[in-house]
């Protein structure tokens, strides 16, 4: 079976027009897509929350004040008190879903005692839930124009200030989402 069908590390780009607020003007990293569905992380809702308030809450000793300012997302409406932590390079975590040869999401918490010591991958997105498709249910959403999708660029998904990723998604794509409506069809 050709796995061409499926958007894993591919950026899911909310139509203007969807306006189901968790996922309204968002934009959401497929970590994994296969024949039981899919999984992924939003990566334009930033919470009013820092990472120093986790180490606090799960006890991690942590000193640096940049790492305890590092910006903590809404991933998603699944499980919001579970937190992920998307990354690259790979690494080798307890609890890692290789979404490519250089970018995994680890739900363990060696990860965050690793970036607490300033000893973890590169470049991160800390989130907390997750977005998640039961079988055939994301291809139906694709199939009624909900989402556009594309090639994920990691640049976006790791250095785009948050309030420019869907924009910016969209536009690595070619597209204007000013141009469009809520009725478009596929890009």
């Amino acid at each position: 079976m050709s796995s061409s069908r499926y958007l894993t590390n591919q950026f899911l780009i909310a139509m203007p027009g969807l306006e189901d607020p968790n996922f309204f003007h968002s934009v959401t990293y497929i970590c994994e897509h296969n024949d039981n569905g899919a999984l992924g992380l939003v990566i334009n809702r930033p919470l009013e929350m820092q990472l120093g308030e986790i180490f606090q809450h799960i006890n991690i000793e942590h000193a640096d004040p940049d790492i305890r300012q590092i910006q903590v997302h809404l991933g998603g409406p699944v499980q919001q008190d579970r937190g992920f932590v998307l990354h690259e390079p790979l690494g080798d975590w307890e609890a890692t879903l290789k979404v490519t040869d250089r970018i995994g999401v680890t739900s363990s918490i060696d990860i965050l005692q690793a970036i607490a010591i300033n000893e973890g991958p590169e470049r991160t997105l800390v989130a907390l839930g997750y977005a998640g498709w039961g079988a055939g249910q994301l291809e139906q959403e694709m199939a009624d124009n909900a989402w556009l999708s594309g090639p994920a660029d990691p640049e976006i998904l790791f250095r785009t200030p948050d309030a420019e990723r869907w924009r910016a998604a969209a536009a690595s794509l070619g597209i204007d989402l000013d141009l469009l409506s809520g009725e478009a069809g596929h890009a």
